[in-house]
């Protein structure tokens, strides 16, 4: 199979290169990298292209699956036009790429968009636009929805992705790669008071796995977490066990407005279930051991605080 995967330098997208071009795909990476970087590319044999896919480009290959993991991803971006813009144009070239060449399509979308809604979150829900980032991704959705019928197109609503190759996202990374520094610096967790958040944080392979299968999943929108929820306090708890540390919390006020702050997620994964044939594989637990033991031995990548 050639398969494109836009975003390919990025976190998610590099994990998913790699991982296709392991199981013998032909990978053409397309990636501009404003964020992304190369350094999550080691390894990596088939073509890089530098492309904005948000403007006009070419590529004179003949594809077969389309992965689109290429969007402005940091709900803290400042400029809000210029992601829309962005997010949603590029997806909408990704689109015709995907017609003129007859491909699968499948695209990354996020558990953003539930914002604060009852949990665990569905995939029909009641949507809660709280950042711009959700407000593209579910405009995304909404022209995913009218293509059913007429092509190959799967979007993925990821949950809380964390592993290896987020480090260069900087304060964008997961919230278990920041704790996870701190402790192993014999520094107190700092969380959020009173801790008691919840996160659906699913390990990146899974993700891989999931976002694979989907190229051979109905069209649809799915959610791609473990269906579990823990605790900011519970997950401390995980890390300090797993770095063998016994380092107690600091609280202290969120700075964010909690309007546009989602403070739980967890999905339901019925549908997923069903039409990926996926479920993770991971627990938390062994997510986190598999992730500790992976930045052990690339100490010497640099990492962004």
């Amino acid at each position: 199979m050639k398969v494109l995967v836009t975003g390919g330098a990025g976190f998610i997208g590099s994990n998913l290169a790699l991982e296709l071009e392991k199981q013998g795909n032909e990978v053409i990476i397309a990636d501009n990298l404003l964020t992304g970087t190369k350094d999550n590319l080691k390894g990596f044999n088939g073509r890089f292209m530098q492309i904005d896919v948000s403007k006009p480009f070419e590529i004179d290959e003949k594809l077969d699956i389309i992965f689109h993991q290429a969007a402005i991803t940091d709900p803290r971006f400042k400029d809000n036009s210029e992601m829309l813009r962005a997010n949603i144009e590029g997806f909408k070239n990704i689109i015709e790429l995907a017609k003129k060449n007859d491909a699968r399509l499948i695209y990354a979308s996020t558990a953003n968009l539930y914002g604060n809604g009852p949990i665990p979150m569905k995939e029909d829900q009641e949507k809660e636009i709280i950042t711009a980032y959700g407000k593209s991704k579910l405009e995304m959705d909404r022209i995913a929805a009218t293509l059913f019928d007429s092509m190959h197109i799967v979007g993925l609503r990821y949950f809380n992705v964390f592993g290896p190759g987020e480090s260069f996202k900087g304060r964008a990374a997961s919230m278990i790669y920041h704790l996870s520094r701190q402790i192993k610096a014999d520094k107190h967790p700092r969380l959020f008071e009173h801790g008691e958040q919840k996160r659906d944080h699913i390990y990146v392979k899974d993700v891989v796995e999931a976002t694979i299968k989907a190229a051979k999943a109905r069209s649809g929108i799915y959610n791609v977490g473990t269906g579990t929820a823990t605790t900011f306090n519970q997950l401390v708890g995980i890390l300090n066990d797993v770095l063998n540390k016994d380092l107690k919390i600091e609280y202290f006020q969120s700075p964010y407005d909690m309007k546009t702050y989602q403070s739980n997620t967890e999905a339901d994964t019925t549908l997923s279930e069903k039409e990926l044939r996926w479920k993770a594989k991971y627990s938390l637990k062994e997510g986190i051991k598999d992730y500790m033991l992976w930045l052990k031995d690339n100490e010497g990548v640099k990492e962004n605080e």
